[in-house]
């Protein structure tokens, strides 16, 4: 493709309708700093308030319902109580002409006991144990558990609370949703064989393992419009005991066709190479680029010089930022003026309270 002389990550972007200062997206990152019982805090309107001058903010994974609270302190969206408390977060982003979309991510078997609310289960496509432990305020790191398979009648709730999450984000006061496909959580689990090892409607070919996925973005769909819907993937991801298969390139353009046909706000494709997982080839970011006619996010690794040739090459519409928003509150500032970024803090990531989260300076 030829270079765009005029394009740059500063310009405003339409997406579906909605008017977007630039063309930066701060990426989705797990912060841990909601309450135990997964409410956010008036911690949250501070944080992503102090970052709303990105064209669009993606919430950290946020819970659809109390199966779907797999980490301690993830925000929930599936209570009264939790949407109330979305709505100072919403309005601080608003009041100073941002826009911010909730993730909906359903932890499926990346979940444990203690990190959710009583009466709740740990559900996935089959009972195939991931590899691995997570984190556990009360003891720490524990295995993960074997998750129960889903009944057809668990399949139908879990898709119907996609669509009352979605619901709930518009009365929160949010411009959209992003449905969490990627990094090996339950719409990922549905997608990969090694995973889901059903032989219903839900498992074995493409469009059977698809099918959850797609049902869960037409229950949002159909609850807030297809213009407020985004997704995120990551093809070749190996997060969460995400193991390789065959039909990889065949199942993310058949999902990228299913998706252009209902006509959604975005897909955002997350590559983790940069941290270590494998890369995703160039050439399924073009299958999916090419076949879906909404707006495509880069993620992973960019730096504001690759953002910019991503954005000037074509290769993406929109180019989305992790770790430097976490450090940068005035990330856009500083690409704008070329200032030097802060380093980012990896031990404060994931604990509670402000520190690490709220108190890095601006330049």
């Amino acid at each position: 493709m030829s270079l765009s002389t005029t394009t740059s990550l500063f310009e405003s972007y339409d997406l579906a309708g909605l008017h977007l200062m630039n063309r930066i997206v701060m990426s989705p990152m797990t912060r841990c700093r909601a309450t135990p019982d997964h409410t956010p805090t008036a911690l949250q309107a501070t944080y992503y308030g102090q970052r709303a001058d990105a064209g669009l903010i993606v919430t950290e994974g946020t819970a659809p319902s109390p199966n779907g609270a797999g980490y301690a302190r993830i925000p929930g969206i599936y209570s009264s109580e939790q949407v109330e408390a979305w709505k100072p977060v919403t309005k601080a982003v608003h009041e100073k002409g941002g826009k911010i979309f909730v993730q909906l991510m359903h932890s499926g078997r990346i979940s444990h006991p203690l990190n959710m609310p009583e009466g709740s289960r740990i559900l996935a496509p089959s009972a195939v144990k991931a590899a691995g432990q997570m984190w556990t305020d009360q003891q720490q790191m524990q295995d993960f558990p074997v998750p129960e398979e889903m009944s057809a009648e668990d399949i139908q709730v879990g898709v119907a609370e996609f669509g009352k999450a979605a619901s709930n984000a518009m009365e929160a006061g949010f411009d959209g949703v992003e449905l969490h496909g990627a990094n090996g959580y339950l719409l990922e689990q549905f997608l990969n064989p090694n995973v889901n090892r059903r032989t219903d409607a839900y498992g074995g070919s493409i469009m059977h393992r698809a099918a959850f996925a797609l049902e869960a973005v037409d229950a949002v769909i159909a609850a807030i419009g297809a213009e407020k819907t985004g997704i995120r993937l990551s093809p070749y991801g190996a997060a969460s005991d995400m193991q390789p298969y065959d039909e990889v390139d065949e199942t993310y353009a058949y999902l990228a066709d299913a998706l252009n046909e209902r006509k959604i706000a975005y897909i955002h494709v997350v590559d983790h190479s940069s941290m270590g997982a494998p890369e995703v080839p160039q050439r399924v970011k073009d299958a999916i680029r090419s076949r879906f006619k909404g707006a495509f996010i880069l993620a992973g690794g960019l730096s504001k010089e690759t953002a910019e040739q991503a954005i000037a090459e074509g290769r993406a519409d929109l180019v989305a930022f992790a770790r430097p928003f976490i450090s940068n509150p005035d990330l856009i500032s500083r690409f704008k003026n070329d200032q030097p970024l802060s380093e980012w803090n990896m031990a404060t990531f994931y604990s509670a309270g402000p520190e690490g989260y709220t108190d890095y300076p601006l330049a």
